[in-house]
């Protein structure tokens, strides 16, 4: 089944790349790896705010990073024209705007994991980290970045 048949299959459209924030490119290419800037979660097109520990819930923020999957999906589809192309998703970093006691951020990243997992296949098994910081831009809950190879 192609990337694109499962999307289908979940009800999922991918988003166009978003316009970056700062001063970076939402992606690069280097040899046969594609590097994606950080995606912040967005919730209506706002970002989606939020602090794991202090006003959100963990399973609120998997949401988020799963929301977070599709639109770095969208992106990579941008920069290399055919998701099909992708021969492994290489690598997640996850960001998690959590207190200081909060300990659940990998649980709040496997919302992306595992949508990744189910869209890619054996190809979307990933390394992967999860940390816990005081704040991420526009106050947003989650952000994300990927490493895809070609």
């Amino acid at each position: 089944m192609s990337v694109y048949d499962k999307l289908k299959e979940l009800g999922i459209t991918l988003p166009p790349v978003a316009t970056p924030a700062a001063a970076y490119v939402p992606f690069v290419q280097t040899g046969n790896l594609v590097f994606l800037s950080g995606h912040i979660a967005r919730k209506d097109g706002k970002p989606w705010v939020g602090q794991l520990g202090k006003n959100m819930t963990t399973e609120e923020a998997k949401g988020a990073a799963r929301a977070i999957a599709i639109d770095l999906m969208g992106t990579l589809h941008a920069a290399v024209g055919d998701l099909n192309k992708v021969k492994r998703i290489v690598k997640l970093m996850s960001l998690v705007n959590s207190t200081g006691d909060f300990t659940e951020q990998h649980l709040v990243t496997n919302g992306a994991s595992e949508l990744i997992g189910e869209v890619f296949g054996t190809a979307g098994a990933h390394a992967r980290s999860a940390f816990g910081v005081a704040q991420i831009p526009l106050g947003a809950c989650v952000e994300i970045e990927m490493i895809a190879e070609l």
